[in-house]
């Protein structure tokens, strides 16, 4: 009996230090970090397009993530001025830091490409922007219509002849791929000043 009792409370000890040393104390030091100047959270078609971007695989090909000078080739990239840093991603709750780069890093793709046509025809068809690239469409995401059934409201999709649809028809942007252009527009490096920014 007194072998069971002891069995227990070592197993219940190394558990318990377990959960310390890799849940508590990582989250009690996470929650002191502060935003980085500029940093805002979400709206909400932020956060809707946000969850696009998880639900259809985004972080599997694309990182957030920008390495600071002499880590990488980022910054000559144009990937953005300056590494991320924690207070980057204090609003975000399931980080979409990534670990691979099929495609560019996006951290700061808001301010590479802030265009709303571009980012739109690149959901719909990305070779129509970006030859060769090996990205997969998105057409869900898009409707297509006649000119005369598109609301004044609406977001028509611009398209080279190559991709347009046939005849009269537009492609016009859903709800879905507003909101998916909207988060990647948080998707900005605010500068810092000189004493932050190493």
């Amino acid at each position: 009996m007194t072998r069971i009792v002891l069995v227990f409370l070592g197993a219940f000890a190394a558990i318990a230090m377990s959960f310390t040393a890799l849940a508590l104390l990582p989250s009690l030091q996470l929650s002191t970090i502060e935003p980085t100047p500029g940093t805002t959270d979400y709206t909400y078609d932020e956060q809707r397009g946000r969850e696009i971007y998880m639900r259809e695989g985004c972080m599997y090909c694309h990182s957030q993530q920008v390495r600071p000078a002499g880590f990488g080739a980022d910054q000559q990239r144009g990937w953005g001025d300056r590494g991320s840093r924690p207070g980057d991603y204090v609003y975000d709750e399931t980080h979409q830091i990534g670990t691979m780069r099929t495609g560019p890093d996006l951290h700061d793709i808001a301010s590479r490409q802030p265009s709303r046509d571009w980012h739109l025809a690149h959901l719909y068809q990305p070779r129509s922007v970006s030859p060769g690239s090996v990205m997969p469409a998105y057409p869900y995401l898009f409707e297509v219509k006649t000119k005369a059934n598109v609301q004044p409201s609406e977001v028509t999709v611009p398209l080279s002849a190559e991709y347009a649809p046939p005849g009269d028809s537009v492609v016009v942007a859903t709800h879905e791929a507003l909101a998916l252009y909207d988060y990647l527009m948080t998707l900005e490096l605010e500068p810092l000043d000189d004493a932050s920014n190493p």
